[in-house]
């Protein structure tokens, strides 16, 4: 098993040091779904939900997210960010409990010595969240699910896919 990095070698919790690390092309994907009653993928849909815009705002705030992530990760490493795509989708195949939803795929992108995995997965994160924000007044029950990496390229590690996806 890999040794963790982020731990000195008498346990205690560090920022790893990347100085000797040459900086490389890195790319995250990451992924997240909010399920939501029919009723309210159909506001935001048409646009009338009474804060706003909810999906141009929720990718506003998941740029903000991705520029912020070592603010929020404390043994997270600033990182000067060249890309952050957000990219929505509704799922309109209810689950077994009735709910769509909307899935948000994230990606953050940087020349640097270190992975971009947190950010990506941050912005996906706060997406969904930003999204919960402007509607839970009309939909309390939405539940935010499977926030995940899909996917990374560069650095010492190689690439990595998410094996469901790798096909």
């Amino acid at each position: 098993m890999d040794k963790l990095t982020h731990f000195s070698d008498t346990g205690r919790a560090r920022m790893v040091d990347v100085t000797e690390k040459p900086g490389t092309r890195r790319v995250a994907i990451a992924s997240g779904i909010l399920r939501m009653q029919t009723a309210t993928l159909e506001r935001i849909r048409a646009g009338r939900v009474a804060k706003g815009d909810v999906l141009t705002v929720a990718d506003v705030g998941a740029v903000m997210a991705a520029k912020r992530t070592s603010d929020m990760i404390p043994m997270c490493h600033p990182v000067a960010l060249t890309g952050v795509e957000v990219k929505f989708s509704e799922i309109a195949e209810p689950d077994t409990s009735g709910c769509v939803g909307i899935k948000v795929v994230t990606t953050a992108s940087c020349t640097g010595q270190t992975g971009v995995e947190m950010e990506a997965l941050c912005a996906a994160s706060v997406a969904l969240l930003t999204i919960y924000d402007m509607c839970k007044a009309i939909d309390r029950g939405m539940r935010i699910e499977c926030i995940q990496l899909e996917e990374k390229r560069g650095g010492k590690s190689g690439d990595w896919k998410r094996p469901e996806l790798a096909r």
